[in-house]
């Protein structure tokens, strides 16, 4: 996928920022620290939907800002028309002419999209000077926060549905344009086998399906006139939907143009159930298609779908085998955000030795963690995951190490011993050298195809909706033995 914001919007994107990120850049400017080294992490506190993990996405969207971040006229010309509360320009223009020529010259590494992830996690980790940390924070944020949920929702709804196709319906009920492609993406990557939503097929190259609605059979006089007319004008992409007058009488309708597809050589792809009550509707629609001979007809349900509404009709022995799964998924219902942070880990001091940072704070799951952060993974003997290790890279070196203990930063009681020498993965790859790419994205397939291998490499208890076994990450020992002393000093307590 290359430049893709530039085939959506024309022109930088670079102001999609919030402006304190701009004030404190403008801060750094006057300070003289602009150039200092800091490192910044983003990771989210807690699972979307109260769930077992969640779904790495938005990677590629990130990447392509980066490489297009700068300031152009534009940009600078708007930001120089800003006053404070004096009326007065809010920025000298020496700092504008500094944003003029900046580049992007950072180091940053991530976890490739469709990984699994988890809490504390730093799913991105950005190192070079401190000013350009800062001002991609907020985009970063908007990008991996977003796809990473809608990722996740549509892992756990195709999970509900067991196997059988799942396709993303929401483009009309997404949250404007940018909502609607990014959750069309990010939907693919978590196991939709297909979307609505045509830019994105266009874009993104996801299959795309549709074919009518209610406004068709109500443009005709009746029902069965509509059909046939459907029929006629596309006989290679008939599925119907039967629920405009009565849902029964709309099934019979469909077999009779289903007959006269036959006898042309074609075939009734489908029906789709929109309203009512989808078990029973589904059973007797099944049994009424059975009985004409379309056994290969498929049932699609739609109507306000999503995992726990798919695995009750599955309780009930429905007999829908593709879902159309809408709103609920593109809006991440009942979850509106993912909730990710992006912090300043550590900076280099004028005397280029690194200070670790932490944000503290009274309740512990927000107090981040410091230093220049790293993920291990660990798996078992079945190749299962088995625990996640994050480390500061500068004091700690797996290699060198027969085993380690892991600490859950929210409960020192909670340990785990690994063995460094059983089969890992360093979960941070390097995406960024001094602010040029290195890494080639995998096209969507791959990714959609990695998320699926991902999820079978998770025990069934953490994959389970209701009350999913906690998945064990923790602090390598020495940098939780390091962050707490941070907590003990900001405290004045050591």
């Amino acid at each position: 996928m290359k430049n893709l914001q530039n085939k959506i919007y024309n022109g930088s994107l670079t102001l999609l920022t919030d402006l304190y990120q701009i004030t404190m850049a403008y801060g750094y400017w006057k300070s003289q620290m602009t150039e200092r080294e800091a490192v910044f992490n983003l990771f989210f506190r807690k699972n979307p939907f109260n769930g077992g993990y969640t779904i790495a996405g938005g990677l590629s969207y990130a990447i392509d800002f980066l490489e297009n971040f700068h300031f152009d006229d534009s940009d600078i010309a708007y930001l120089a028309t800003l006053t404070g509360a004096d009326g007065k320009p809010l920025f000298e223009q020496g700092f504008l002419d500094y944003l003029a020529q900046m580049h992007f010259t950072c180091d940053v590494d991530a976890i490739p999209e469709g990984t699994v992830v988890f809490p504390q996690e730093p799913l991105l980790r950005i190192k070079g000077p401190l000013i350009q940390g800062q001002l991609v924070e907020t985009a970063l944020l908007n990008i991996i926060n977003f796809q990473s949920l809608i990722a996740t929702k549509a892992a756990r709804v195709c999970q509900a549905a067991n196997g059988e196709p799942v396709l993303e319906f929401g483009l009309r009920r997404a949250q404007g344009i940018d909502g609607g492609l990014a959750a069309s993406r990010a939907a693919y990557i978590g196991g939709c086998t297909a979307t609505s939503n045509v830019l994105a097929g266009k874009l993104f190259d996801i299959p795309v399906r549709g074919t009518h609605a209610h406004s068709w059979v109500m443009s005709f006089p009746d029902e069965k006139t509509a059909f046939n007319a459907y029929a006629k004008a596309m006989p290679n992409n008939c599925v119907f939907l039967v629920d405009t007058y009565d849902t029964l009488e709309g099934v019979k309708h469909a077999i009779e143009v289903g007959k006269e597809l036959k006898a042309q050589g074609y075939h009734l792809a489908g029906i789709r159930l929109d309203s009512g009550d989808l078990a029973y509707l589904s059973i007797k629609a099944r049994q009424m298609l059975d009985d004409a001979g379309f056994i290969d007809t498929n049932i699609v349900a739609s109507n306000d779908l999503d995992e726990n509404i798919v695995t009750s009709l599955k309780q009930q022995e429905a007999k829908v085998n593709v879902w159309g799964i809408g709103t609920k998924l593109v809006t991440a219902f009942d979850q509106p955000a993912l909730g990710g942070v992006y912090k300043i880990t550590a900076i280099k001091n004028e005397h280029g030795q690194w200070d670790y940072k932490l944000k503290l704070s009274e309740q512990a799951i927000k107090i981040s963690n410091p230093g220049l952060l790293q993920v291990q993974r660990f798996y078992d003997d079945d190749g299962l995951c088995a625990a996640d290790m994050i480390y500061d890279e500068e004091s700690f070196h797996p290699e060198q190490q027969q085993q380690a203990t892991i600490v859950d930063p929210l409960d020192l009681t909670r340990r785990k011993i690994v063995h460094v020498e059983s089969k890992h993965l360093l979960l941070l790859k390097p995406i960024f050298k001094n602010g040029r790419k290195c890494y080639e994205s995998p096209d969507i397939h791959s990714i959609r195809a990695y998320a699926k291998q991902q999820l079978e490499t998770l025990h069934p208890t953490i994959r389970r909706f209701t009350n999913p076994h906690q998945y064990p990450v923790g602090l390598e020992k020495g940098l939780y033995e390091l962050k707490t002393n941070l907590i003990l000093k900001l405290r004045h307590l050591a």
